[in-house]
């Protein structure tokens, strides 16, 4: 009788421990976005406006973010392929970034990455090669 008792309590000590929910994984929020778009530059959130820094001191007009995930806007100049002068605005995060330059043809979405200190290249939806730096 006394090892009926056991066994029956081991097996619902057994289902008392086996029965945990498991926890749903938690989301982290965050105003931090895994890839920048032209369109980030038009507007800052409510969001990043809570970290908005700019410093006259510095290249970039503005940054928004914390240590290690800034994200700053820059105002940039350059040339296409043709030698054509060519500037615009952009938001840059870590190494890439995207924004739109103006052209004598209108504004162009464009996607940049760091090639140097102050300088970028971009590359438009068509495959067109822009070399850029930072005013």
């Amino acid at each position: 009788m006394l090892s009926n008792f056991r066994i029956v309590f081991i097996i619902m000590a057994l289902g008392i421990i086996s029965c945990k929910k498991e926890k749903p994984p938690q989301k982290t929020n965050t105003f931090y976005k895994e890839v920048i778009q032209p369109d980030d530059r038009k507007v800052i959130t409510p969001e990043e406006a809570k970290t908005y820094h700019n410093d006259a001191h510095r290249q970039y007009e503005y940054r928004t973010g914390k240590p290690g995930h800034y994200e700053y806007n820059y105002d940039v100049s350059g040339c296409n392929a043709l030698g054509d002068s060519i500037s615009g605005n952009i938001n840059i995060q870590e190494k890439y970034g995207a924004g739109i330059l103006i052209t004598t043809d209108g504004e162009i979405e464009i996607t940049a990455e760091w090639i140097d200190y102050g300088k970028l290249k971009a590359v438009d939806k068509d495959g067109n090669e822009y070399h850029l730096q930072v005013n």
